[in-house]
């Protein structure tokens, strides 16, 4: 059993973003759960270890905490394959599930922006999106800026929308 839920209307695929990606196999509504993510529940240094035999397989939900596969019989069940994107289609439904945005039709890549859940003082990776809005640079303060939380508004991580005020 994966560790990871994923919509029937889903499927993982190579992807012109970034290795594999999660892409549309059928029509997608808005508001429809597309992944929830599963695993363990990680402290930083937890994360840390496993990441080095594993590489990046989690996502953060607190400020400490993250929650992904311990090993490496369980990455590929407990990876979302949803790539970043600066303008996603997906975004999040409290920590670890992700809805669709908008519609989204069969063969779109679902992505999101990391914006939506890191906050990590180090994170800084050069983005591949290729979207009109790309910022080219992606770092774990992302979520401070006033544009990304109006553009967000009601799909970031609950650690992290708990963090600033409300745009009204």
């Amino acid at each position: 059993m994966d560790l990871t839920y994923f919509s029937p209307k889903t499927e993982k695929r190579d992807s012109a973003i970034e290795g594999r990606g999660l892409f549309a196999k059928a029509a997608i509504a808005a508001g429809e759960t597309v992944v929830v993510k599963g695993g363990y529940v990680m402290t930083l240094a937890q994360r840390d270890k496993v990441g080095d035999v594993l590489g990046p397989s989690e996502i953060q939900i607190t400020d400490d905490l993250f929650i992904g596969p311990a090993t490496a019989a369980e990455r590929e069940g407990a990876m979302m394959h949803l790539n970043h994107s600066c303008a996603p289609n997906l975004g999040l439904n409290g920590q670890i599930a992700f809805v669709a945005m908008r519609d989204i039709q069969p063969g779109e890549e679902l992505t999101f922006d990391y914006a939506m859940t890191d906050n990590e003082e180090d994170l800084e990776m050069r983005c591949k999106c290729g979207a009109q809005t790309c910022r080219t640079i992606v770092t774990g303060k992302d979520w401070k800026r006033l544009d990304l939380q109006k553009k967000y508004k009601g799909y970031f991580s609950l650690y992290l929308a708990k963090k600033f005020d409300p745009i009204t």
